[in-house]
């Protein structure tokens, strides 16, 4: 099993989290525009608590996204700069998926849609049936209009599960949607605790990525904020 360290800046908050013989060490904190400040620290503290140091990685993560722009370079750029000093493979993964397979492992949720607000009146969205940790994809991920948002047909007696803080506009979004949840969490952000689950099931796969092919993924071309 690799020993693997995984960050998130995506959203408002941020976090890390290190997988090391089966047991996860992570850090998070609720700080807008802190990342920069918090996110080294927060690394130093569970190399510290788990004893080991940055040579002792086999690889590293981050949350690519999607989420806010000035977030998602922060993780990314981090995560190379690391990644590319160890010389150690850096994996991106999804911050939908994190969130899915956070509805997983509390609720043991087998069908879930996670969604994030992405401003601009539009939600980033996708949709999952999990079993056993493992997420299938059964929508790709997209950003759109609550409006337009449908869920797949999965089978005739699924209750999804809705988890992120595009759930905050779940009054916008279509009522067949509305009815099909059993359960709607909209105050869950993405964290490195759930990525580096993720990130793990795709070292044992085989996933060996350079770290100079990390990029961010924003699903939209878009700078969703202006400066004043």
């Amino acid at each position: 099993m690799p020993t693997l360290l995984a960050l998130d800046a995506s959203t408002s908050a941020c976090s890390c989290a290190l997988w090391r013989d089966g047991h996860v060490i992570s850090r998070y904190r609720d700080a807008p525009r802190q990342h920069t400040q918090l996110l080294m620290p927060m690394v130093d503290d569970v190399l510290a608590e788990a004893g080991v140091g940055l040579s002792d990685l086999d690889a590293l993560a981050y949350g690519r996204g999607p989420g806010s722009f000035t977030g998602l370079r922060i993780a990314a750029g981090t995560a190379q700069g690391l990644a590319f000093a160890l010389e150690c493979p850096l994996i991106g993964v999804s911050t939908l998926e994190a969130l899915a397979l956070a509805a997983h492992r509390r609720l043991h949720a087998r069908y879930v849609v996670a969604a994030m607000d992405a401003r601009m009146n539009e939600i980033y969205a996708a949709a999952y049936r999990c079993h056993d940790g493992v997420l299938e994809s059964l929508m790709e991920e997209t950003v759109l209009a609550p409006e337009r948002l449908r869920l797949p047909v999965a089978s005739h007696d699924v209750d999804w599960v809705g988890i992120g803080s595009g759930w905050t506009l779940r009054e916008r979004m279509p009522v067949e949607v509305q009815s099909a949840l059993g359960q709607c969490l909209s105050e869950p952000q993405p964290t490195a605790e759930d990525m580096v689950h993720l990130a793990v099931q795709a070292w044992q796969s085989g996933e060996r990525p350079s770290p100079d092919v990390a990029v961010p993924v924003y699903l939209r071309n878009e700078v969703a904020w202006q400066r004043a």
